[in-house]
């Protein structure tokens, strides 16, 4: 039955007061299978509504190449929610943030040269128009006009802290109606110096985004909106960690309640996050401010329930809160979600990347080095080999070069070098000589927010200095690890190099399990051929989840792959997480 939603002076549902109290929960951080359990734990903490970002860079990975299935079945999501009673609230910007890789922005938009972000560049609009029209397709009959739970959908997002190009966003405003948004829009800033001015659309719904003194932020936005509903659209209720951070970043419960009975008392509320999830695959994002800072691999954000949907010690807290402003309703968890320790686990077999290089990927042959995505590469690592003629290499110095290096000659480690280092000339007190200079470069996740989005092309861009003279004719193998499936293991491989690890185990229970990687340096892990994430032994995460319905009843197989020549042989599944020292 199709509803009528509103925004007046008040939010109202077919002419009624609503109060939206909701919660933020990615799908596409969370396996399907665990979708119901987790939005059954969001309205028994007292919460009507669900809110969700959508990923462009997953929906359409490749140009013109569209995905709904899955991880990224939108509709069997937002249908899961309006079973259970829940209203939904849409964020299809094209630019999301969300800590995820290059905000959720498609690396192929990195292959035009010019490419201008989040204006009006007509070759950006273009492709947003495109993927819109395909989008909306999936999301329109989802709209509360048309008997689905979505109430309203937000335009772009945080674009105040990005630029001012009012004709952008109204250009956005227009298109979403165009191609069948039929329920009020919203945009979310924070209430603080210009952005609020910035991101605003007429005739659109301002909302705030912030952490603490909700009447304080509400008193600045009721300046700024008049009698329209006061909303925070983003909550936050914890932080995310990065890779090399000292510990994991929590934060004052009482505190956070307090805030939320603030907010709650005047206004609406979406809490992010409700549940954090996890950056499966290479799908982390990185902020850059004075360095780089990638982000790790779990999403837990210190939210409500934990990455694997544990109930924590703030949602209690919370709904206590909640429970002054709406009844909370009885609901019965329907799935069974148990953690396991499977033990410690030995490498069956192993085999190096040198030797698989054409195993793994089809070469290209190029005078000067190009970048991941002038190769229609999105994600992972890069090798780029080049003939030395014997010549002692002295200096080196990479130009254009992101994120992390890690350089031999003659398949020999002789240096690595990480964001900032990679500006700069290197002098080699040992003058390696040799035949073949090999670089391996890896994406560790394009920057999400700020300027820095434009300049977010992986690999090396530019050229290779050997000696103050330019290195040409290069051999460049696009490493997507997307398929393992030719990795030759009767391929030694050589100690001290990148490598990949088979293990195996037999499970006659499933049950969420945790990989701990101590004694091992930097990679990333598949499990039955999934890519659950990257480790770095800097930590604070000391291990990766996996979810129980990534593992079968009987076999498992799981790959680790090794880039930094320090492997333990062994890994151990644990029945708990280890997010670092708080």
């Amino acid at each position: 039955m199709a509803n009528h939603f509103e925004i007046l002076d008040d939010y109202y549902l077919n002419g009624e007061k609503i109060k939206i109290i909701s919660g933020g929960m990615h799908y596409f951080r969370i396996v399907p299978e665990y979708w119901k359990d987790r939005l059954e734990k969001l309205k028994a903490l007292g919460c009507n509504t669900v809110e969700t970002y959508i990923p462009w860079n997953l929906h359409e990975k490749e140009k013109g190449q569209f995905d709904f299935s899955g991880m990224l079945d939108i509709v069997s999501f937002v249908k899961t929610a309006q079973e259970l009673g829940l209203w939904v609230i849409l964020r299809p910007s094209p630019y999301i943030c969300a800590e995820w890789e290059f905000g959720g922005l498609p690396y192929w938009l990195l292959k035009e040269d010019g490419m201008r972000l989040r204006c009006m560049y007509p070759p950006y609009l273009q492709h947003v128009r495109q993927y819109y029209e395909k989008l909306f397709e999936v999301i329109a009959p989802l709209q509360v006009t048309r008997g689905g739970p979505v109430l309203f959908m937000q335009v772009e997002n945080e674009y105040g802290y990005y630029g001012n190009d009012h004709k952008y966003m109204e250009y956005l405003k227009q298109l979403m109606i165009e191609c069948g948004c039929e329920v009020p829009l919203v945009t979310s800033d924070g209430p603080w110096g210009s952005a609020f001015e910035c991101g605003k659309i007429d005739g659109v719904l301002q909302t705030g985004n912030f952490g603490s003194k909700g009447s304080e932020q509400f008193a600045v936005i009721r300046k700024k909106i008049g009698d329209k509903p006061l909303m925070c659209m983003e909550f936050w209720v914890g932080w995310f960690d990065h890779w090399g951070v000292g510990c994991h970043q929590t934060g004052d419960i009482e505190q956070h309640a307090k805030d939320l009975d603030e907010i709650l008392s005047e206004g609406h509320v979406n809490i992010y996050m409700f549940i954090g999830g996890t950056n499966f695959g290479f799908m982390n994002g990185s902020n850059y401010y004075d360095e780089l800072t990638p982000d790790v691999t779990s999403y837990d954000y210190d939210a409500l329930l934990t990455e694997d949907g544990q109930i924590t010690p703030k949602y209690e807290a919370f709904k206590q809160v909640i429970a002054k402003y709406t009844q909370l309703p009885q609901v019965e968890f329907s799935t069974d979600i148990k953690r396991k320790a499977y033990g410690t686990l030995t490498a069956k077999r192993s085999t190096g990347l040198f030797e698989n290089l054409e195993n793994l990927t089809t070469p290209t042959e190029s005078v000067c080095p190009q970048s991941m995505e002038k190769l229609d590469q999105g994600y992972g690592y890069i090798l780029y080999e080049s003939d030395l003629e014997n010549e002692a290499i002295e200096k080196i110095r990479l130009h254009g070069a992101n994120d992390r290096a890690n350089l031999f000659v003659d398949e020999k480690p002789i240096l690595t070098l990480y964001d900032r280092q990679l500006l700069e000339e290197h002098t080699l007190e040992e003058k390696p000589v040799g035949k073949k200079l090999s670089i391996l470069v890896e994406n560790m996740g394009r920057v999400n927010f700020g300027t820095a989005l434009e300049k977010q092309r992986k690999g090396i861009d530019q050229c290779v200095q050997i000696n103050g003279h330019q290195q040409y004719y290069w051999k460049q193998y696009p490493l997507r690890m997307e398929d393992l499936s030719g990795l030759d293991y009767s391929k030694k491989h050589q100690e001290g190099t990148p490598g990949f690890f088979e293990f195996s185990f037999h499970a006659d229970e499933l049950g969420d399990t945790f990989l701990d990687f101590s004694g091992w340096g930097k990679g990333c892990v598949w499990v039955n051929g999934f890519n659950i994430g990257r480790f770095w032994e800097i930590g604070p995460q000391k291990r990766l989840y996996i979810p129980a319905p990534l593992l079968q009843k009987g076999e498992n197989i799981i790959t680790v792959f090794e880039t930094e020549g320090k492997a333990s042989g062994e890994i151990v599944l644990c029945d708990a997480p280890d997010l670092g020292a708080v």
